[in-house]
C-alpha cells in the first residue's frame, strides 16, 4: 500500500470505492511497483527519520513498505525492515501479511522509529486496533511518524481504494488518544489534491515543515504527525 497523492488513481465523489475488494493482494501486487522510485513525500520521511536519529543506530519498521524504497534513503545507521501485503522480493528485514486482518508485529521485536506513510486510509474498522499494535512496537524514547490525507482539501478526490475516511481532526483525536502528538504539519500544499510534480513547488514543499494559516486546512494534500507514547 502507498501513495495515492502522486495523482492519477484518483477519483472524484467516491467514499471507499470496492475498497475490500482493491485491498487483497493482487490489487497491491501491481500497484505497489508504481512506487519502486521513491516519491516526494518518502523523500520527507527520510529527512525526518535522518533529523531524528542523528548519526546514530537506530532500527525503523515501515508500516505498508510497499517495494521498501524509502530504505534507499535513509542513513546507514538505520536498520531498515519494512511489513506490507505484497512483498516483491523476500529478504529477512521484510515481512508479508494483510496488515488489516493480522496484527501489525515484527517476530516480537520493537523498533526506535517506525513509520506508517500512505497506511491508515486503508485501515477502515480497525484503525484504533492498529494505533494500539503500534504503541506495543514502538520501544521506550522511539518516535511514530504517520500520515494521514486530508479529506478537507478544497478539491477533495478521494482513491477508490480508501477504506477509513474521516476528518482530520478526528484522526487527530483517535491518535491523541495513544500516543502523544509532538508535531504535525502538512506533507505538501497544492491546489488539486494531489502531490504537485512542478519543480519549484515540489522543492518548496520538502522544506516548508509547517502549518500555514487558513492556507494549510485547504490545501494541505496531507498531513505528518510526529509522535511518542
Amino acid at each position: 500500500m502507498n501513495d495515492p497523492a502522486m495523482g492519477k488513481d484518483t477519483i472524484t465523489g467516491s467514499e471507499s470505492g470496492d475498497a475490500d475488494q482493491a485491498y487483497k493482494r493482487e490489487f497491491w501486487d501491481e500497484a505497489n511497483l508504481k512506487y519502486a522510485e521513491p516519491h516526494s513525500r518518502a523523500q520527507k520521511v527520510a529527512r525526518l527519520v535522518n533529523k531524528i536519529a542523528r548519526g546514530r543506530e537506530r532500527d525503523l519498521l515501515d508500516i505498508g513498505c510497499g517495494p521498501a524504497g524509502l530504505r534507499l534513503l535513509l542513513d546507514d545507521n538505520i536498520h531498515y525492515y519494512g511489513i506490507d501485503i505484497a512483498i516483491h522480493e523476500p529478504a529477512p528485514n521484510l515481512i508479508e501479511a494483510d496488515l488489516v486482518e493480522k496484527p501489525i508485529e515484527f517476530n516480537g521485536k520493537q523498533f526506535d522509529i517506525v513509520v506508517a506513510q500512505g497506511a491508515f486510509e486503508y485501515f477502515g474498522g480497525v484503525q484504533s486496533q492498529k494505533f494500539a499494535e503500534v504503541k506495543k512496537l514502538l520501544a521506550d524514547g522511539g518516535t511514530f511518524i504517520v500520515s494521514y490525507w486530508n479529506f478537507g482539501h478544497r478539491n477533495a478526490r478521494i482513491y477508490e481504494a480508501f477504506s477509513n475516511i474521516q476528518p482530520l481532526d478526528e484522526f487527530r483525536k483517535s491518535l491523541a488518544s495513544y500516543f502523544k502528538i509532538n508535531a504535525s504539519f502538512p506533507a505538501s500544499h497544492n491546489w488539486n489534491h494531489n502531490m504537485s510534480d512542478r519543480k519549484l513547488l515540489k522543492a518548496v514543499n520538502a522544506h516548508v515543515n509547517m502549518n500555514i494559516p487558513f492556507v494549510s486546512p485547504k490545501f494541505a494534500v496531507e498531513y505528518f504527525f510526529i509522535c511518542s507514547r
